[in-house]
């Protein structure tokens, strides 16, 4: 994951006169971040980084604004076939930064104050609601509702129509109008499955053994 924040907010607002006591102590507090619109802040930001995520050869697949203290976060989860690796990261980090930067300089204020920015991929955990997310997930095991029932199966394939699951050894073709979210499951390599360093056999003689002679007694050296 890769955090930037941006400086150069407004400064806060001070009362002028060099107050003590209290005043001073307020002067002195750091400021809570600006209060504004979260949801409209987010489709704002999202049409500004949304074409340079997509220029970058990224899919933007979520993008979420809170407040923290004095600042605002950002975090943006991209995506690719293949996946993305920390280069990666840094590289659309940088992207995304400067076209913010760059709506506030012509078009004006995007975000209020400060804000830090995080970039990183989806987990497995993400809900799968597209069909890239399905293909993205081919050989893995899935649990997803369709049409009012559970099913838990392994993707075998996937295309801009439909999945198909292997459930129980049956390849099942399901449209994505009939699936509900998927989400991917955490599988354990079975025991009997395990593959360990080999083992000296039982009846395999120390080193030493071959050094003895015929009467069990090793030679002088």
């Amino acid at each position: 994951m890769t955090q930037r924040g941006r400086g150069g907010a407004r400064p806060a607002n001070r009362r002028s006169g060099g107050g003590r006591g209290r005043e001073a102590a307020e002067e002195t507090r750091q400021p809570a971040a600006p209060r504004i619109d979260l949801v409209a802040a987010k489709a704002r930001v999202r049409a500004v980084i949304e074409p340079v995520v997509v220029a970058a050869g990224f899919d933007l697949e979520d993008v979420n604004l809170s407040r923290a203290g004095r600042r605002h976060v950002l975090r943006v989860l991209v995506d690719a076939d293949g996946g993305i690796s920390l280069d990666d990261v840094a590289v659309v980090s940088r992207e995304i930064s400067q076209a913010l930067d760059t709506a506030e300089e012509n078009q004006g204020e995007v975000l209020a104050g400060e804000y830090q920015l995080e970039v990183g991929s989806p987990g497995v955990d993400r809900p799968l609601t597209l069909p890239r997310h399905w293909r993205r997930n081919v050989s893995r095991l899935v649990a997803v509702t369709v049409a009012g029932r559970s099913l838990t199966g392994r993707v075998t394939s996937a295309d801009d129509t439909c999945v198909v699951l292997d459930v129980d050894g049956r390849s099942t073709e399901i449209p994505y109008a009939e699936l509900g979210p998927g989400k991917v499951q955490i599988e354990f390599k079975r025991l009997d499955e395990a593959v360990f360093p080999d083992e000296p056999d039982e009846g395999d003689e120390d080193e030493d053994d071959e050094d003895d002679d015929e009467d069990g007694e090793g030679e002088d050296k």
